[in-house]
């Protein structure tokens, strides 16, 4: 029997990145082998976000690029999973000239038979369970079609080994789905509530992750400070993982400002293999749009949680998430938010104009509250600005600093490409049998996001050890 190979493409965030993963570990459980290109497959999925319309729009445009390959000599099969997949449901079936597969994050260690139904009776399927709340169900309409139409409250993917991408980093889900309701979010809703794994599953994971020779793992969840599973919390966790033997590097994200408490940064303060970089999301500088965005903190809860991990680690690089243009966003609390960034000083940021998103609590809102496109889009650019401003700001007060440098991959434009105990991007000159290892590195400039650098002697190396 011939093998047959898959071919996944991903969009969105890092869950979905380490969900690919998965599925692959999945679909080589049962024979498939990894495909390069859609070209070579006789699976193609397509795994999606469902967080942007922007996001969404690009994968319906990309259904139709790749029914160039569907059906043919080997009967090719064209899917959705992910987010999206879950949003829309059946919906998916015939846009941009159909597919043949749509999957929810709950239905993936279904997928190996799902294809093989597929093959075997020639006919659309959907495996898409839907959350208790909106978005509704939808059924296919075909015959034959399948629907699942509930979350799996216990699936967490447990016994599956992923299949890794890189051999450098490595994904490590904790916990699945969110039991926040943020107003603009729909991450609820096509991903369940939260969901937690066992923690001794977790370290096994990691312990399994050093012997196969990888130097660093980031913990993903959805508010990836909120786990608890049994008696163990996060900070018990992030601990723990930290001294996994041959474990160099431990980052986590994306925390909640909720649970953000003093002993987490107590163990990324004395843990040393917990990298001094912290992801803390604020959406919003102005407590009126934090409250209709339901993120239960304020400002000056958040400025305090700042200053905790400022205190305890002076030279924390900081990053986080914005959304300008929220549904009654005044001038004043926009101006608020460009003086959040200002006081902040975020190391990066992710800035982003308000999505709407059908089931979501924010689309229930007056309509003449929303603000319009051209001013969130302007809102948005000026805030680009700032931030690009005092990102290079902050990284040109770094050129000249030597930093250890996880080597991760050949850099797009020659040299190598690796990172920063702060997450910050470096691009040097040398071999590429340094991959995988820790390099000495002098950063010599910086075009604002990112670094060139070159490699220290090894009497340089001596003197800053």
């Amino acid at each position: 029997m011939t093998t047959k190979r898959a071919y996944i493409e991903t969009y969105g965030c890092q869950m979905n990145i380490s969900d690919t993963e998965l599925m692959h570990g999945i679909l080589g459980e049962h024979g498939y082998a990894s495909a390069e290109t859609p070209e070579e497959a006789d699976v193609i999925l397509v795994n999606t976000c469902a967080i942007r319309d922007h996001a969404e729009q690009r994968v319906i445009g990309r259904i139709g690029q790749l029914q160039q390959y569907r059906g043919g000599e080997r009967n090719v099969l064209v899917g959705v999973t992910g987010c999206m997949a879950q949003r829309m449901g059946s919906d998916l079936l015939d846009r941009s000239g159909g597919v043949d597969l749509v999957m929810g994050p709950d239905g993936y260690r279904k997928l190996p038979e799902t294809l093989r139904s597929l093959w075997k009776e020639d006919e659309p399927k959907v495996e898409a369970p839907v959350a208790p709340a909106a978005p509704p169900a939808r059924s296919s309409g075909l015959s034959g079609g399948l629907t699942v139409l509930d979350f799996d409250p216990l699936e967490n993917y447990e016994g599956v080994r992923a299949r890794r991408t890189s051999a450098v980093s490595a994904w490590v889900p904790i916990q699945r789905g969110c039991n926040h309701r943020c107003t603009y979010c729909i991450v609820p809703y096509v991903r369940g509530g939260e969901k937690n794994r066992d923690a001794r599953e977790v370290l096994d994971e990691v312990r399994a992750l050093a012997e196969d020779g990888i130097p660093e793992v980031t913990l993903l969840g959805q508010t990836v400070n909120s786990y608890v599973a049994g008696d163990w919390d996060f900070p018990r966790l992030l601990r723990a993982v930290a001294r996994v033997d041959g474990i160099r590097r431990v980052r986590f994200t994306s925390p909640h400002p909720n649970d953000f408490s003093r002993e987490l940064v107590e163990v990324m303060a004395t843990e040393p293999h917990v990298c001094d970089q912290l992801h803390l999301p604020v959406q919003s500088g102005h407590d009126r749009t934090l409250k209709r965005m339901l993120r239960r903190y304020t400002v000056d809860a958040f400025h305090e949680k700042v200053a905790w991990v400022r205190e305890a680690i002076p030279h924390i690089a900081l990053s986080t998430d914005i959304i300008v243009g929220f549904p009654g966003e005044t001038d004043e609390e926009y101006e608020a938010t460009l003086d959040l960034m200002r006081e902040v000083r975020f190391d990066d940021a992710f800035l982003y104009k308000y999505s709407l998103r059908d089931g979501t609590p924010a689309t229930r809102l007056p309509e003449d509250q929303f603000v319009p496109g051209e001013v969130a889009q302007a809102r948005l650019e000026r805030l680009i600005e700032l931030h690009r401003e005092i990102q290079k700001e902050i990284n040109v007060a770094q050129v000249g600093k030597v930093e250890e440098v996880l080597v991760e991959r050949p850099a797009r434009r020659g040299g190598l490409q690796g990172r920063t105990d702060g997450n910050k991007v470096v691009v040097f000159e040398g071999p590429a049998s340094l991959i995988g290892g820790f390099e000495r590195v002098r950063l010599t400039s910086t075009t604002g996001a990112t670094f060139a650098g070159e490699r220290c002697s090894i009497d340089e190396v001596a003197r800053v050890a």
